[in-house]
């Protein structure tokens, strides 16, 4: 029981298999696992999974739940990296030898670096709750770094929190 109905766990699997049909072959141990409504039959999650891990009658549940929470997590991160303005996506990167790893890596420091602000630094705490959204937020550092220059970041966000614009004089000659 999930809390709200009741589901069925299904499970085949099978261990000693090739990975591939031409030998040397390394030998994985697969399971699939099926979840479904018992109420009408419809299913809810369909996934397999290889491990090295030998596969019992004992230990299918917690492996299939283990898959599970890791395709869970992985799925959550990937959301953010791609929803959440660090345009993460499959194809990141076409690069001859490197160009993809190193747009990543600097894409997963600058997740680092926001989590961390996020943590520790008050001001960044306080613009995020004003301002909203990850997305939106890096949309109004767009903005204003684009028109505007600041002696550092600290300033950035002390412009940003202070809300008010620059008085510019308009020259109309």
């Amino acid at each position: 029981m999930n809390g709200r109905y009741f589901e069925l766990w299904n499970y085949r699997y099978l261990n000693q298999v090739p990975l591939r049909d031409q030998q040397p072959a390394l030998k994985v141990n697969w399971y699939e696992m099926k979840v479904t409504r018992e109420k009408d039959g419809e299913y809810l999650y369909h996934n397999a999974f290889i491990t090295n891990h030998l596969i019992t009658p004992q230990s299918i549940h917690s492996l299939g739940e283990s898959g599970r929470s890791r395709w869970k997590t992985e799925n959550e991160n990937h959301n953010v990296l791609k929803t959440q303005g660090y345009h993460l996506e499959h194809n990141f990167g076409h690069g001859q030898k490197h160009l993809a790893k190193v747009l990543v890596s600097l894409n997963l420091l600058a997740f680092l670096f926001h989590t961390i602000l996020s943590l520790v630094d008050e001001r960044y705490q306080k613009i995020r709750k004003q301002r909203g959204t990850r997305k939106g937020f890096f949309q109004d550092i767009l903005t204003l770094t684009k028109y505007l220059l600041f002696e550092s970041w600290q300033h950035l966000l002390e412009f940003m929190l202070a809300d008010s614009a620059p008085n510019f004089s308009v020259n109309s000659s």
